[in-house]
């Protein structure tokens, strides 16, 4: 709702987030509506300044003397549409590509897209080479690989993903990462992109040719598009038994984990490639801090990066210094999944220089409840959801990156930012509120972002219900010239903000996602004017530091 529609519903009584009433008397509230009447209008924007002193503000205070982790990227996945939808026509491609990787504003100051800093490329395994023999029904679920059967390349494959990740690059995306969800058909033992009987789907035998293929891919792809993988991710969900020809996919056993990554961290080395290898990407964030009910597949933190484990790797030449996992089936309830990221964070904490990423995630299953992964909605309530758990990885889980699985899906869940018909050709495209709500962060939050310590008062979150709780979360930009502060406003009542940091601020803008706004930006405000908050919004507040 915007300010201009709320002023005709000024009453006597005023209601606060926090459940208190302040009744005004005639005069006061008269002074009240000739202040709101003489405010700058909203002209359908999310958030704008507040220049009536009838709502006392919430305080922002921010203090960048205390820092926590260094943001390295913001990202989402190619899997599986962009296989077709890379080879659509070329104006409906690229304005895809725009809305997922363009820094860009338009001429009214509003972004184009939500600038991604990274992209995720899926290395197929072959199962779209097998067709219906692969066992995968859905033709969308399969991927190329850049392997012939006999072991040569042809770099001419996934060439709608390509043409993606060559777009992402075009419009400033500089980092890359490959991922696997199933070594190449030519290495399983099933012959298939998908495992059977929950048992991994390659023998110790044929690591070192899979980790070869590995470092081919990465040196071919460079070869022929100039673009270099920073990142190559080996195992996806290793839990999983992957039984369900569903998808390409294969379970792992820490002890073969452990097994691929030396031998992908020899193979890498062989060809003299920089690229660094990310594990675990865990099905679900408590298997890195517990076995549970999977037993050789948990406690990955320790696991891995324990000097004293077994299958150590943490000192590995070509080994991120991070620990990657998904926050599927851990964001509900509110107060569970904020216990469970306060101890992810003190786990990560106790390994020296070790750095927590949640590497993919989309609503699923019915989160207790909350909100239901089935259906596509493209309103502001599913952005909203994700908005809090966007939050909570950073703000409590210290996550160092934030990724999301489907960029562009065809299906009827909540998994896309971009929605597109199923079809090979050519098709329609629309954006989802999802999409402007993750850039809220990714299209400001830059790599090398630091987050600082930013806290509310009075405390306006009394009511442990997400639905009514006020989130805030800051970050200072490399170069430490500008303060990125991300307010999620859950509640259906509009607040007004003031930020306050011991250094001096200066021109504000804010960028506001709600249920009639994707992204828009409010006017120039002076560092000491209110900010208010839309009903139901999230809203990034930029700040220049003097």
């Amino acid at each position: 709702m915007s300010l201009s529609a709320q002023s005709g519903a000024f009453t006597s009584t005023f209601h606060f987030r926090c459940g208190r009433q302040h009744v005004l008397d005639a005069r006061f509230l008269l002074s009240a509506l000739v202040l709101l009447a003489a405010s700058e209008p909203s002209n359908g924007q999310g958030s704008q300044v507040r220049t009536s002193a009838s709502v006392k503000p919430v305080t922002v205070l921010l203090d960048d003397t205390k820092t926590y982790q260094t943001i390295d990227n913001f990202s989402a996945s190619d899997a599986w549409a962009c296989q077709f939808v890379g080879q659509w026509p070329a104006a409906k491609k690229e304005a895809i590509a725009d809305l997922l990787f363009s820094t860009e504003n338009g001429s009214n100051g509003r972004p184009k897209g939500i600038g991604l800093s990274m992209w995720r490329f899926n290395i197929g395994a072959g199962s779209t080479q097998q067709g219906e023999a692969s066992g995968i029904k859905d033709e969308w679920h399969r991927a190329e690989s850049f392997m012939l059967p006999d072991g040569r390349y042809d770099w001419t494959r996934q060439a709608g993903q390509v043409w993606f990740m060559q777009a992402a690059k075009q419009r400033g995306v500089k980092q890359f990462l490959g991922f696997l969800n199933s070594p190449p058909v030519q290495y399983t033992v099933t012959g298939r992109a998908f495992a059977a009987d929950g048992k991994t789907n390659i023998a110790p035998t044929q690591y070192e040719a899979f980790a070869k293929f590995m470092a081919d891919v990465v040196q071919g792809v460079q070869r022929t598009t100039g673009i270099l993988f920073d990142y190559i991710s080996p195992i996806n969900e290793p839990q999983w038994d992957w039984s369900d020809p569903k998808q390409e996919g294969s379970p792992f056993r820490n002890q073969e984990i452990a097994g691929v990554t030396k031998a992908l961290n020899a193979a890498l080395e062989a060809q003299k490639l920089p690229t660094k290898i990310l594990i675990t990407e865990a099905g679900k964030i408590n298997y890195l801090l517990a076995t549970e009910d999977k037993p050789e597949r948990g406690e990955q933190i320790s696991a891995f990066f324990s000097v004293a484990s077994p299958t150590y790797v943490g000192n590995l030449p070509r080994m991120a210094p991070v620990v990657a996992a998904h926050s599927y089936f851990t964001t509900s309830p509110y107060s569970e999944a904020v216990a469970l990221r306060q101890q992810l964070a003190a786990k990560v904490a106790t390994v020296p220089k070790l750095a927590f990423w949640q590497s993919e995630y989309c609503i699923l299953g019915d989160n207790g409840g909350e909100i239901n992964g089935n259906k596509r909605d493209l309103t502001i309530e599913p952005a909203l959801y994700l908005a809090r758990v966007i939050h909570n990885d950073l703000a409590t889980a210290n996550a160092a990156a934030w990724q999301w699985w489907l960029a562009v899906s065809p299906y009827d869940y909540k998994d896309g930012l971009i929605y597109v018909d199923k079809t090979k050709e050519d098709g329609n495209y629309q954006t989802s509120k999802m999409l402007w709500a993750l850039g809220n962060y990714s299209r400001f939050i830059r790599p090398g972002a630091v987050r600082i310590d930013a806290r509310l008062t009075p405390d306006p979150n009394p009511d442990p219900n997400p639905d009514n709780q006020l989130l805030v979360s800051a970050y200072k930009n490399a170069g430490g010239k500008q303060l990125v502060t991300v307010v999620v406003n859950s509640a259906t009542t509009a607040t007004d903000l003031q930020l306050k940091l011991g250094k001096k601020l200066g021109t504000v803008r804010t960028y506001t996602t709600s249920a009639t706004t994707d992204l828009q930006p409010g006017p120039v405000l002076k560092a000491d004017q209110l900010v208010r908050l839309a009903p139901r919004s999230i809203t990034t507040v930029v700040n220049e530091i003097r």
